[in-house]
């Protein structure tokens, strides 16, 4: 049986979306930092667990792209 693969521009999709993912997490972990609102705080640290499951997610997917790395690292910090 053949294996399933993506097709060009749909690895290349989940390519940006990986990366767009990967620093909206970046940006959101380092303003909390910033920020004194326990309200906006907890609002950040929410978008910061939903991005860790998209970037889980799409690695997920990435890994049937024809050029995808043998295994896709998502950092657990």
């Amino acid at each position: 049986m053949q294996e399933q693969r993506l097709a060009p521009h749909e690895s290349m999709e989940i390519h940006e979306l990986l990366n767009f993912k990967t620093i909206c997490l970046a940006k959101s972990k380092l303003m909390q930092g910033l920020v004194f609102d326990k309200e906006l705080k907890a609002l950040m640290q929410a978008d910061v667990e939903q991005s860790k499951r998209a970037i889980q997610d799409l690695a997920t997917l990435y890994q049937y792209a024809p050029f995808a790395p043998a295994e896709v690292a998502v950092d657990e910090q």
